[in-house]
């Protein structure tokens, strides 16, 4: 593990919605001493824009958020990761690239608030959900370190 800074891949299948949320918030809850990168083995190509208005409406930035490969980060130039969070069942499940650095992994699973359905505010409050979900596992995360984040997990 980094002495300074834990560097964290939060991987999902689209990569529209729950790691992009966790993403942001590890990078904000951790105070520059977590570094979060977020990816996907299928990407949606755009982060989903209920995701952009929950982080929006909770102050946090949205600039420079897209939806990317998680082949991108098996790549050499790649940074070298701490920890490699899935935070839905089938990336979970997918055999993932070799990461550099050999990280720890450990799954939390979210549920989906892109698979939301009903009117536009039925969805956005089911994003609502998530993301608090999402804050709270972060935030026990970053209190824990990452040696424990296995605990967090459950």
């Amino acid at each position: 593990m980094s002495d300074t800074v834990t560097t964290v891949l939060v991987l999902c299948t689209g990569n529209s919605a729950r790691s992009v949320l966790a993403e942001v918030l590890i990078n904000d809850l951790g105070g520059g001493r977590w570094q979060a990168y977020s990816a996907g083995s299928h990407p949606a190509g755009r982060v989903n824009p209920l995701s952009i208005a929950v982080l929006n409406e909770n102050g946090h930035s949205t600039e420079g958020l897209r939806s990317k490969s998680w082949d991108e980060f098996a790549q050499a130039g790649a940074p070298r990761m701490d920890l490699v969070i899935t935070v839905c069942d089938n990336a979970a499940g997918e055999v993932c690239p070799i990461w550099p650095g050999h990280p720890s992994k450990v799954h939390m699973g979210f549920p989906d608030p892109a698979a939301a359905e009903g009117s536009d505010e039925e969805r956005l409050a089911e994003f609502r959900k998530v993301y608090a979900m999402i804050k709270a596992k972060v935030g026990r995360l970053i209190e824990l370190g990452p040696q424990r984040a296995e605990e967090v997990s459950q």
